[in-house]
């Protein structure tokens, strides 16, 4: 029997949507609840800037339904600023936050930058910080790490990730190899699910629009070759998988079309 996917935005709070998935004139306060009508889950992008207050979480808490989840991205303090050196005070208050979502907690996410030499000699490096951050990392919060090195993506990476259960974080973005090549290449299952982002070119859909309410890139060939290794995925474990507006120009159209090609009706989602 094939595991649970559950597809969402990375993100919900966009103006640019008001029309085409959000009524005309719905506030800006209602977003998040029209969005848990249509989504089960949803990665939280403000997070990266800066821990939530208890109000904020209280504010999702009240307008998703019961079984909603969110992800979590783990403040840029710690993993661009600080870099996991000395900044349990921040990891601290941060997870103060996160438990507020209880039972909606899915998972907290490390998104890294691109580590050159000039902040890593080797990928060894960056291992060494990591490997004692996994470890100290609470089990009761799953947590997943997506870096940004292609180079780096090799068996010390993984085996450092399984050793403590947290999960890769599969990307499809520019520069990087796909979900589908990285699952032919290796056993990408690190933790108790898959994660996958599906980010695209910010860079390219930014040339193309500035309003991000309709599809400006076609990616129905690589859609087909994420849905083939979510497959792949779900056949071992339960998939997350979440859709950045960059990836095309309107994460909404994206997840439609990723369901279609998954053979998912919406509420299978």
């Amino acid at each position: 029997m094939p595991h649970l996917v559950r597809i969402g935005s990375c993100g919900w709070s966009y103006d640019d949507w008001k029309g085409v998935f959000y009524p005309a004139g719905t506030r800006a306060a209602d977003y998040l609840s029209l969005y848990a009508q249509q989504y089960p889950i949803v990665e939280v992008d403000s997070s990266f800037y800066r821990t939530p207050s208890r109000k904020m979480v209280e504010g999702w808490l009240a307008r998703t339904p019961e079984h909603f989840g969110f992800s979590l991205k783990v403040p840029q303090s710690i993993t661009h600023e600080k870099v996991l050196r000395d900044c349990q005070a921040e990891v601290d208050g941060f997870l103060a936050a996160a438990r507020l979502l209880g039972p909606k907690l899915l998972c907290c996410v490390l998104q890294f930058s691109y580590f050159n030499r000039t902040h890593f000699s080797s990928a060894q490096e960056f291992l060494d910080l990591l490997d004692p951050f996994l470890a100290s990392w609470p089990r009761d919060v799953p947590l997943a790490v997506e870096i940004r090195n292609k180079n780096w993506l090799k068996p010390p990476f993984i085996e450092c990730l399984r050793k403590h259960r947290a999960v890769w974080v599969l990307t499809d973005q520019a520069w990087m190899p796909s979900p589908l090549e990285l699952v032919k290449q290796f056993d990408v299952l690190t933790g108790p699910f898959a994660y996958i982002r599906l980010l695209g070119d910010r860079a390219a859909v930014d040339r193309l629009t500035s309003k991000l309410d309709h599809v400006v890139i076609d990616r129905t060939e690589q859609i087909q070759a994420d849905a083939e290794a979510i497959g792949a995925l779900r056949e071992r474990a339960p998939v997350l998988v979440f859709v950045n507006n960059h990836y095309a120009g309107y994460s909404p159209a994206t997840i439609e079309a990723l369901r279609r090609a998954l053979g998912l009706l919406p509420a299978n989602c």
